[in-house]
């Protein structure tokens, strides 16, 4: 029997950070849409299924060690590379699992209960009936009143691609190989298709994206996006009603701004959505509204709804701080619903506050152009602050300690040694991850190897010691820079706007 049951499995996925499998990020969601929130201060369980390389749960496992962790990935690369990191962090509170979905949903191994099941990507990926183990296990291992992240590729954004998915398989077919060599032989096959003018790639302007990503994008990623043979997107319906059958009920967007409707939808199409009484067609309606491809959609089992006065309450409990400097904070804001400008008044005043140091959104609420504002509306801007990468939010939290943060950001940055993966570190306060590229790890490896020397020629030195033997190079201006010289003097002057901008902000964190 074929093991991977038509799933590409001899690629590694890539190694991505998803912010919103917190549960600090879930639990916000849920309480933005009125809905009883957990308590994180306690010990909980969590479990991530098809984990791929392992950073979100290593991430989540090291910012949260009051809590148990779970992740399971039947792909034996993906467990042993994420046992080695889990190992160098001492994270004691993750364990990893090799298992299918269907081990999982018989019992074949022994797991507790949940308060959080999260699953990035991968539902739209696998058959019909691996879609209904994950379903089963759930039912089985969802708490009452827990919560669901399943993030999926949606119709009816995905129509126009859908045949160049079936080219791409069928393409695969008949050249066996790695999925990787697969990949690469069959988008230069499109490649041939369109310059000799085949209508559909010519006459469907909506697959330019997908196009440029297919010549563009890590192999790692477009294997896994479009070389499983059961891959199917589905409608927003079709997960709610499979969810239904472990008693779910949805919850909200993990897209923060999706949970603000009249952001994105006019009044028409609001009286539109009205008039269908279904909730799970309703929410499927916003899809053709907007044409999504992609859903992030967050469950629960057994919702309980709050009062506005409890949800007033639990919301001025919540924390928000700034992840960028003030000064290159804006109120213009790129959101996945498009760009946006907040009102200058409210959202200067939030940013001015959180600039000085982290507030509760009670604080926020507090201050004086707020001052006619509800709850809700304060908690609206830390949100759309928050989807357009310039904020992070809290929860009151149990905690052990830094520690195991530490220990993994030590050994997340270490990889930088050997290439560009894990481009993330943990933030304690959060208990989350947050997004750190190349150069800001390699300062960090330098700032913790060599704490007493914090000069920006300090970091560049440390940095070209590691980036050097890689044949790495910065580059200025679009130029690759060849000299050490010339390197040194770039690394330098990154390294001096990282100590003056970003090192500020980790300190906040709790990250350095």
């Amino acid at each position: 029997m074929n093991w991977t049951a038509g799933y590409a499995s001899d690629i590694e996925y890539i190694t991505g950070f998803y912010r919103e499998q917190s549960p600090a990020w879930l639990n916000f969601v849920c309480l933005l849409n009125g809905g009883e929130p957990l308590d994180l201060c306690q010990p909980y369980s969590y479990c991530e299924l098809g984990f791929g390389r392992g950073l979100t749960a290593e991430l989540l496992a090291a910012g949260n060690p009051h809590a148990q962790f779970y992740a399971a990935d039947f792909n034996p690369a993906h467990v042993a590379g994420a046992a080695r990191m889990a190992a160098a962090a001492q994270l004691h509170n993750l364990t990893l699992l090799e298992n299918s979905f269907e081990e999982l949903a018989s019992g074949a191994t022994e797991l507790p209960h949940f308060d959080f099941i999260t699953l990035h990507g991968i539902y739209t990926w696998v058959t019909a009936e691996n879609r209904q183990h994950i379903v089963d296990f759930i039912n089985r291992h969802l708490k009452p009143g827990g919560l669901v992240y399943v993030s999926y590729n949606a119709m009816p954004g995905w129509t126009a691609a859908l045949p160049l998915q079936r080219l791409l398989v069928e393409h695969a077919d008949l050249h066996p190989g790695r999925n990787d060599a697969q990949l690469k032989a069959g988008a230069e096959f499109v490649k041939q298709l369109e310059q000799a003018q085949a209508a559909y790639l010519t006459q469907n302007p909506a697959l330019k994206t997908r196009l440029t990503s297919l010549a563009n994008a890590s192999p790692n990623y477009l294997v896994h996006e479009y070389l499983h043979k059961h891959w199917q997107p589905l409608y927003h319906a079709d997960v709610a009603r499979d969810l239904a059958r472990a008693k779910m009920s949805y919850a909200g967007s993990a897209e923060l701004s999706m949970n603000f409707p009249p952001l994105y939808l006019s009044e028409e199409r609001r009286a539109l959505l009205e008039q269908v009484a279904d909730p799970d067609m309703r929410e499927t309606l916003k899809d053709y509204f907007l044409n999504s491809a992609f859903r992030k959609d967050v469950f629960v089992r057994g919702a309980t709804r709050v009062s506005t006065l409890r949800q007033t309450e639990l919301l001025g409990q919540v924390g928000a701080v700034l992840t960028v400097p003030r000064a290159r904070a804006s109120t213009k804001m790129k959101l996945h619903i498009g760009e946006m400008t907040g009102h200058a008044d409210l959202y200067g005043a939030v940013l001015d506050a959180l600039g000085t140091r982290p507030h509760t959104l009670a604080e926020l609420a507090k201050l004086p152009p707020l001052a006619s504002q509800s709850m809700q509306s304060v908690a609206q801007i830390v949100a759309l602050l928050t989807a357009s990468n310039q904020a992070e939010f809290y929860f009151p939290a149990g905690s052990s300690g830094h520690d195991p943060a530490t220990r993994l950001n030590r050994a997340l940055a270490a990889q930088t040694r050997y290439g560009d993966d894990y481009a993330a570190l943990c933030a304690p306060l959060l208990g989350n991850g947050l997004a750190a590229p190349y150069l800001e790890r390699m300062f960090y490896l330098a700032l913790v190897d060599q704490p007493q020397q914090q000069t920006a020629m300090s970091l560049a030195l440390r940095a070209w010691e590691i980036m050097s033997p890689t044949g790495r190079r910065m580059q200025r201006d679009g130029t690759v820079l060849q000299t050490p010289e010339d390197n040194l003097q770039e690394l330098k002057h990154q390294a001096e706007v990282f100590l003056a901008d970003r090192l500020p902000v980790w300190r906040q964190l709790g990250i350095i």
